[in-house]
Protein backbone atom coordinates (compact mmCIF):
# COMPACT_ATOMS: atom_id res chain seq x y z
CA UNK A 1 0.00 0.00 0.00
CA UNK A 2 1.42 3.41 -0.98
CA UNK A 3 2.04 6.24 1.44
CA UNK A 4 -0.72 8.30 -0.20
CA UNK A 5 -3.23 5.49 0.30
CA UNK A 6 -2.21 5.19 3.94
CA UNK A 7 -2.65 8.95 4.36
CA UNK A 8 -6.13 8.85 2.85
CA UNK A 9 -7.28 5.87 4.92
CA UNK A 10 -5.88 7.33 8.14
CA UNK A 11 -7.45 10.72 7.41
CA UNK A 12 -10.88 9.17 6.76
CA UNK A 13 -10.78 7.04 9.92
CA UNK A 14 -9.68 9.98 12.05
CA UNK A 15 -12.31 12.25 10.53
CA UNK A 16 -15.11 9.76 11.22
CA UNK A 17 -13.96 9.32 14.82
CA UNK A 18 -13.63 13.07 15.35
CA UNK A 19 -17.07 13.79 13.89
CA UNK A 20 -18.70 11.06 15.96
CA UNK A 21 -17.22 12.33 19.23
CA UNK A 22 -18.05 15.91 18.27
CA UNK A 23 -21.67 14.92 17.79
CA UNK A 24 -21.74 13.21 21.20
CA UNK A 25 -20.13 16.19 22.93
CA UNK A 26 -19.90 16.22 26.71
CA UNK A 27 -17.54 13.75 28.36
CA UNK A 28 -16.68 11.79 25.17
CA UNK A 29 -15.48 14.95 23.44
CA UNK A 30 -13.56 16.11 26.50
CA UNK A 31 -11.88 12.72 26.63
CA UNK A 32 -10.87 13.19 22.99
CA UNK A 33 -9.43 16.63 23.82
CA UNK A 34 -7.59 15.27 26.86
CA UNK A 35 -6.07 12.35 24.95
CA UNK A 36 -5.04 14.65 22.12
CA UNK A 37 -3.40 17.11 24.54
CA UNK A 38 -1.54 14.31 26.31
CA UNK A 39 -0.27 12.85 23.02
CA UNK A 40 0.84 16.28 21.78
CA UNK A 41 2.83 16.77 24.98
CA UNK A 42 4.32 13.29 24.72
CA UNK A 43 5.48 13.88 21.14
CA UNK A 44 6.75 17.37 21.93
CA UNK A 45 8.90 16.19 24.82
CA UNK A 46 10.25 13.23 22.88
CA UNK A 47 11.39 15.61 20.17
CA UNK A 48 12.74 18.40 22.35
CA UNK A 49 14.45 16.66 25.26
CA UNK A 50 18.15 15.80 24.94
CA UNK A 51 18.58 12.03 25.01
CA UNK A 52 21.22 12.15 27.72
CA UNK A 53 19.51 14.67 30.01
CA UNK A 54 16.80 14.10 32.56
CA UNK A 55 15.76 17.80 32.51
CA UNK A 56 12.91 18.32 34.96
CA UNK A 57 12.35 14.64 35.67
CA UNK A 58 8.67 13.72 35.77
CA UNK A 59 7.47 17.15 36.93
CA UNK A 60 6.05 18.23 33.54
CA UNK A 61 4.30 14.87 33.11
CA UNK A 62 2.76 15.17 36.58
CA UNK A 63 1.53 18.67 35.81
CA UNK A 64 0.11 17.46 32.50
CA UNK A 65 -1.82 14.73 34.33
CA UNK A 66 -3.31 17.38 36.62
CA UNK A 67 -4.50 19.42 33.64
CA UNK A 68 -5.88 16.37 31.83
CA UNK A 69 -7.82 15.42 34.96
CA UNK A 70 -9.26 18.93 35.24
CA UNK A 71 -10.26 18.89 31.57
CA UNK A 72 -12.00 15.52 31.86
CA UNK A 73 -13.72 16.64 35.06
CA UNK A 74 -15.47 19.34 33.05
CA UNK A 75 -14.10 22.36 34.87
CA UNK A 76 -15.05 25.73 33.45
CA UNK A 77 -12.76 28.33 31.92
CA UNK A 78 -12.76 30.15 35.25
CA UNK A 79 -10.74 27.25 36.68
CA UNK A 80 -8.96 25.87 33.61
CA UNK A 81 -7.33 29.11 32.47
CA UNK A 82 -5.71 30.00 35.83
CA UNK A 83 -4.69 26.36 36.27
CA UNK A 84 -2.99 26.41 32.88
CA UNK A 85 -1.07 29.59 33.78
CA UNK A 86 0.02 28.13 37.13
CA UNK A 87 1.20 24.82 35.66
CA UNK A 88 3.20 26.49 32.90
CA UNK A 89 4.66 28.99 35.38
CA UNK A 90 5.79 26.16 37.68
CA UNK A 91 7.48 24.38 34.76
CA UNK A 92 9.13 27.55 33.45
CA UNK A 93 10.33 28.63 36.90
CA UNK A 94 11.78 25.22 37.69
CA UNK A 95 13.55 25.14 34.33
CA UNK A 96 14.93 28.61 34.99
CA UNK A 97 16.25 27.60 38.40
CA UNK A 98 17.95 24.56 36.90
CA UNK A 99 19.21 26.65 33.96
CA UNK A 100 17.83 24.43 31.24
CA UNK A 101 15.85 25.22 28.09
CA UNK A 102 12.17 26.12 28.32
CA UNK A 103 10.98 23.53 25.82
CA UNK A 104 9.02 21.58 28.42
CA UNK A 105 7.17 24.73 29.49
CA UNK A 106 6.46 25.59 25.87
CA UNK A 107 5.21 22.08 25.15
CA UNK A 108 2.99 22.08 28.23
CA UNK A 109 1.45 25.39 27.18
CA UNK A 110 0.99 24.25 23.57
CA UNK A 111 -0.62 20.94 24.53
CA UNK A 112 -2.89 22.32 27.25
CA UNK A 113 -4.09 25.26 25.15
CA UNK A 114 -4.88 22.84 22.33
CA UNK A 115 -7.12 20.67 24.49
CA UNK A 116 -8.68 23.59 26.34
CA UNK A 117 -9.63 25.54 23.22
CA UNK A 118 -11.39 22.62 21.58
CA UNK A 119 -13.16 21.50 24.77
CA UNK A 120 -14.52 24.95 25.60
CA UNK A 121 -15.52 25.64 22.01
CA UNK A 122 -17.65 22.49 21.90
CA UNK A 123 -19.24 23.07 25.30
CA UNK A 124 -22.57 21.21 25.45
CA UNK A 125 -24.94 23.11 23.19
CA UNK A 126 -25.82 23.29 19.51
CA UNK A 127 -23.73 26.40 18.96
CA UNK A 128 -20.66 24.53 20.15
CA UNK A 129 -21.41 21.64 17.82
CA UNK A 130 -21.68 23.99 14.83
CA UNK A 131 -18.51 25.83 15.90
CA UNK A 132 -16.44 22.63 15.85
CA UNK A 133 -17.92 21.55 12.50
CA UNK A 134 -17.09 25.01 11.13
CA UNK A 135 -13.54 24.67 12.44
CA UNK A 136 -13.15 21.21 10.89
CA UNK A 137 -14.55 22.39 7.55
CA UNK A 138 -12.17 25.35 7.32
CA UNK A 139 -9.04 23.52 8.45
CA UNK A 140 -9.62 20.33 6.46
CA UNK A 141 -10.50 22.25 3.30
CA UNK A 142 -7.44 24.44 3.78
CA UNK A 143 -5.21 21.36 3.97
CA UNK A 144 -6.78 19.70 0.93
CA UNK A 145 -6.85 22.75 -1.32
CA UNK A 146 -3.35 23.85 -0.31
CA UNK A 147 -1.99 20.42 -1.21
CA UNK A 148 -3.66 20.08 -4.59
CA UNK A 149 -3.34 23.71 -5.70
CA UNK A 150 0.29 23.75 -4.64
CA UNK A 151 1.02 20.61 -6.65
CA UNK A 152 -0.90 21.83 -9.70
CA UNK A 153 0.31 25.42 -9.80
CA UNK A 154 3.65 25.34 -8.01
CA UNK A 155 5.58 28.61 -8.00
CA UNK A 156 7.53 30.42 -5.27
CA UNK A 157 7.94 28.66 -1.93
CA UNK A 158 6.03 29.96 1.07
CA UNK A 159 8.73 29.40 3.71
CA UNK A 160 11.55 27.35 2.16
CA UNK A 161 13.77 27.41 5.23
CA UNK A 162 11.00 25.88 7.36
CA UNK A 163 8.89 23.75 5.02
CA UNK A 164 10.35 23.42 1.51
CA UNK A 165 7.27 21.73 0.07
CA UNK A 166 4.78 24.54 0.71
CA UNK A 167 4.12 27.12 -1.98
CA UNK A 168 2.48 30.53 -2.00
CA UNK A 169 -0.03 29.32 -4.56
CA UNK A 170 -0.94 26.46 -2.25
CA UNK A 171 -1.37 28.86 0.66
CA UNK A 172 -3.68 31.06 -1.40
CA UNK A 173 -5.64 28.08 -2.70
CA UNK A 174 -5.95 26.73 0.83
CA UNK A 175 -7.29 30.05 2.09
CA UNK A 176 -9.90 30.22 -0.67
CA UNK A 177 -10.94 26.63 -0.10
CA UNK A 178 -11.16 27.17 3.66
CA UNK A 179 -13.40 30.22 3.29
CA UNK A 180 -15.70 28.47 0.81
CA UNK A 181 -16.00 25.36 3.01
CA UNK A 182 -16.64 27.44 6.13
CA UNK A 183 -19.35 29.48 4.44
CA UNK A 184 -21.02 26.36 3.04
CA UNK A 185 -21.09 24.77 6.48
CA UNK A 186 -22.41 27.95 8.08
CA UNK A 187 -25.12 28.31 5.44
CA UNK A 188 -26.22 24.69 5.80
CA UNK A 189 -26.33 25.13 9.59
CA UNK A 190 -28.54 28.19 9.21
CA UNK A 191 -26.16 30.85 10.48
CA UNK A 192 -27.19 34.36 9.50
CA UNK A 193 -23.97 36.35 9.86
CA UNK A 194 -22.26 34.89 6.81
CA UNK A 195 -20.15 37.96 6.02
CA UNK A 196 -18.61 37.89 9.49
CA UNK A 197 -18.14 34.12 9.38
CA UNK A 198 -16.43 34.43 6.00
CA UNK A 199 -13.90 36.78 7.57
CA UNK A 200 -13.50 34.42 10.53
CA UNK A 201 -12.93 31.51 8.14
CA UNK A 202 -10.20 33.47 6.38
CA UNK A 203 -8.49 34.20 9.70
CA UNK A 204 -8.73 30.55 10.74
CA UNK A 205 -7.31 29.35 7.42
CA UNK A 206 -4.32 31.69 7.70
CA UNK A 207 -3.75 30.74 11.34
CA UNK A 208 -4.03 27.02 10.52
CA UNK A 209 -1.31 27.37 7.90
CA UNK A 210 0.83 29.34 10.36
CA UNK A 211 0.30 26.54 12.90
CA UNK A 212 1.47 24.02 10.33
CA UNK A 213 4.62 26.08 9.73
CA UNK A 214 5.22 26.43 13.47
CA UNK A 215 5.13 22.67 13.97
CA UNK A 216 7.46 22.24 10.98
CA UNK A 217 9.86 24.72 12.59
CA UNK A 218 9.80 22.79 15.89
CA UNK A 219 10.57 19.54 14.06
CA UNK A 220 13.34 21.15 12.02
CA UNK A 221 14.77 22.73 15.16
CA UNK A 222 15.18 19.24 16.64
CA UNK A 223 16.15 17.40 13.48
CA UNK A 224 12.93 15.45 13.08
CA UNK A 225 10.94 14.65 9.95
CA UNK A 226 7.80 13.58 11.83
CA UNK A 227 6.63 14.26 15.37
CA UNK A 228 5.91 10.55 15.88
CA UNK A 229 4.85 7.32 14.19
CA UNK A 230 1.38 6.77 15.62
CA UNK A 231 -0.68 7.53 12.50
CA UNK A 232 0.12 5.53 9.33
CA UNK A 233 1.10 7.86 6.50
CA UNK A 234 0.94 10.97 8.67
CA UNK A 235 3.55 10.51 11.39
CA UNK A 236 2.42 11.66 14.81
CA UNK A 237 -0.57 13.38 16.37
CA UNK A 238 1.12 16.77 16.07
CA UNK A 239 1.62 16.21 12.35
CA UNK A 240 -2.11 15.68 11.94
CA UNK A 241 -3.52 18.44 14.19
CA UNK A 242 -0.93 21.24 13.95
CA UNK A 243 -3.17 23.52 11.91
CA UNK A 244 -6.33 22.47 13.75
CA UNK A 245 -5.11 23.36 17.22
CA UNK A 246 -3.78 26.74 16.09
CA UNK A 247 -7.10 27.56 14.42
CA UNK A 248 -9.02 26.27 17.46
CA UNK A 249 -7.16 28.73 19.69
CA UNK A 250 -7.91 31.56 17.26
CA UNK A 251 -11.62 30.67 17.11
CA UNK A 252 -11.75 30.35 20.89
CA UNK A 253 -10.23 33.82 21.34
CA UNK A 254 -12.66 35.32 18.81
CA UNK A 255 -15.56 33.62 20.58
CA UNK A 256 -14.26 34.71 23.99
CA UNK A 257 -14.28 38.34 22.83
CA UNK A 258 -17.83 38.05 21.50
CA UNK A 259 -19.51 35.85 24.11
CA UNK A 260 -17.19 35.08 27.04
CA UNK A 261 -14.64 32.45 28.00
CA UNK A 262 -17.09 29.72 28.99
CA UNK A 263 -19.48 29.80 26.01
CA UNK A 264 -17.38 31.21 23.15
CA UNK A 265 -19.38 29.60 20.36
CA UNK A 266 -22.63 31.37 21.24
CA UNK A 267 -21.41 34.74 20.01
CA UNK A 268 -20.79 33.49 16.46
CA UNK A 269 -23.00 30.44 16.02
CA UNK A 270 -26.19 31.21 17.98
CA UNK A 271 -28.78 29.71 15.64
Amino acid sequence: MSNLQLRVISAVVLAIAALGLTWLGGLPFRLLCAVMAAMIFYEWTRMSRPAAADGLGFLPEALMVIFVGALIAGLSALWLLPLLVILVAITATTAGIRRIDQWDAGGLAYACVSGLSLALLRDGDHSGFVAILFLFAVVWATDIFAYFVGRAVGGPKLAPSISPGKTRSGAFGGAVGGVVAGLLLAAIAGAGNLALLGLVALVLSVVAQAGDLFESWVKRRHGRKDSGVLIPGHGGIMDRVDGLVAAALALYVIGWISAGADHPAQGLFAI
